[in-house]
């Protein structure tokens, strides 16, 4: 990606896009612009359709991540979690639709969701860790109107970039494994295949199957791979539980089974639980390295994904310049915000935007289809909770490989490259901590570039994250020098 292809596109350029649309159109085509983008409002609503069900996966997979303790022993229920992933990711994308007029649609990002469930609860309670994603989105936005974005977008370096993105996606396949069951802490031996060396009960035998199911399907190019194997997984589960194959107490979860109606109203207990401050003993230094960590997180794979799927739509210039950019990516730092306060982690784009533009969509009308979608699902909160977490748990892993296909753009026969990447990627899922992989890859990186004599190469900003990375890494002998603790 050029830095070209980072600049906004101005007023100005927003306003010549309007131009494009003939006289004479309905008031719809009018504001989305959808004669003046090629489209029609069938490609838009089919796109629409599309996007839904190749992200509705978040649904399930939101609430598996988040349905662990707080420092204070609470856990949110996957009711008000799934609804709270519906509202905001409803949200999210109809703002994007009808404020952005672009063909992405927003929902809550599982690698924040990551850091929320590993790093922030257990050092503080769920509505504090809320509080965490509303200050994150606050500053990405600030970061946007600024223009500072841009500033820290083209001080790390590519490779880094790749490498946060593939750390991510291993300790997101890493939650999943663990989820599911497949991989538990041994006895002997920090983790073991199963509970004792082997696979126990039928749950975790559904888990690999769907995975491989997934998997299949991808490589077939099958559209809304993730979703049909998740229902492909779900339908002999439930057929096994309701024959008592099963035990139900072997369910992580729950047993796959409909409690009730298949229609319920929403449950917006977790809504605006929101705490600011009153850290306890966690200190201003762990609170900001995780802010800053839910800002990596959520923040930089956001321009690559708007970029790239702006491009695919035909709307990005020869210099990756596209309508709406700058609100783009101002909402979704708003997401982070929304999703802190509806309770559902940070809102993102997501790639999977790409499948309705492949569908013809071109407009903000497509985010808004996908963001009605996302609403109605509000009122089937039931149906939702059937899914079994083992074989949601097979889609984190799916993500997880995804995400891992960033080592392509990796040149692995340069050690000034190759190694700090590794150290990178490993860390995260090997400390459970994506701030420990950061910090250690842009410490490697810089030793390495000092070593190489290149110390003009390195920046400012990438000596200032050094600096404050050592601190993090050495904070406990800091302070038991200096008598803190």
């Amino acid at each position: 990606m050029t830095q070209q292809s980072l600049e906004p596109r101005t007023v100005a350029d927003d306003a010549g896009d309007k131009s494009r649309v003939p006289a004479g159109r309905s008031w719809l085509d009018r504001y989305f612009h959808i004669s003046g983008r090629g489209s029609t409002v069938a490609r838009e609503v089919r796109g629409g359709v599309t996007t839904f069900m190749a992200m509705a996966y978040i649904l399930l997979l939101n609430p598996l991540i988040l349905s662990g303790e707080d420092a204070a022993g609470n856990t949110l229920g996957q009711k008000a979690l799934i609804t709270a992933t519906a509202f905001a990711a409803a949200l999210s994308t109809l703002l994007m639709g009808f404020v952005g007029k672009v063909p992405l649609a927003l929902a809550a990002g599982l690698s924040v969701s990551g850091v929320l469930a590993s790093q922030v609860a257990p050092e503080m309670t769920w509505a504090q860790a809320m509080g965490m994603c509303v200050m994150y989105g606050v500053i990405i936005m600030l970061l946007v109107v600024t223009g500072l974005r841009e500033m820290i977008m083209n001080a790390i370096p590519l490779p880094l970039k790749h490498a946060i993105t593939m750390g991510i996606g291993l300790f997101v396949a890493l939650i999943g494994f663990h989820k599911a069951g497949f991989v538990h802490q041994g006895k002997s031996t920090p983790v073991t295949l199963g509970p004792a060396g082997e696979l126990a009960g039928w749950p975790v035998l559904l888990f690999a199957a769907t995975l491989l199911a997934i998997f299949m399907l991808q490589a077939r190019g099958i559209p809304g791979a993730i979703l049909l194997g998740i229902v492909g997984g779900t339908l002999p589960a439930v057929l096994l539980n309701a024959l008592d194959v099963i035990d139900p107490g072997q369910w992580a979860s729950g047993a796959p089974e409909l409690h009730g109606g298949a229609v319920s109203m929403p449950d917006f207990s977790v809504f605006g639980q929101v705490e600011f401050g009153g850290w306890g003993d966690v200190g201003a230094m762990t609170v900001g390295m995780i802010v800053f960590t839910l800002v990596l997180a959520g923040f930089f794979d956001a321009m690559a994904t708007i970029i790239g799927v702006g491009t695919e739509a035909e709307l990005a210039d020869a210099r990756g310049r596209m309508p709406g950019l700058s609100k783009a990516l101002f909402i979704d730092g708003a997401g982070g915000a929304i999703g802190g306060v509806s309770g559902a982690s940070g809102q993102t784009v997501f790639v999977e935007s790409a499948t309705g533009v492949g569908e013809g969509a071109r407009t903000g009308l497509s985010s808004v289809v996908t963001g009605l979608f996302f609403a109605a699902c509000l009122f089937f909160t039931p149906l939702t909770a059937i899914v079994p977490g083992e074989v949601a748990a097979a889609a984190l892993v799916v993500i997880g490989a995804m995400m891992m296909m960033n080592a392509r753009h990796v040149d692995w026969s340069d050690r000034a490259t190759a190694i700090p990447v590794f150290l990178t990627v490993v860390i995260m899922p090997f400390t459970y901590s994506i701030t420990a992989g950061v910090a250690a890859g842009v410490i490697a990186y810089v030793a390495i570039k000092t070593a190489r004599g290149k110390v003009r190469e390195i920046g400012a900003f990438m000596w200032a994250l050094t600096v404050i990375f050592v601190v993090y890494f050495a904070l406990n002998p800091i302070e038991s020098w200096l008598g803190v603790r």
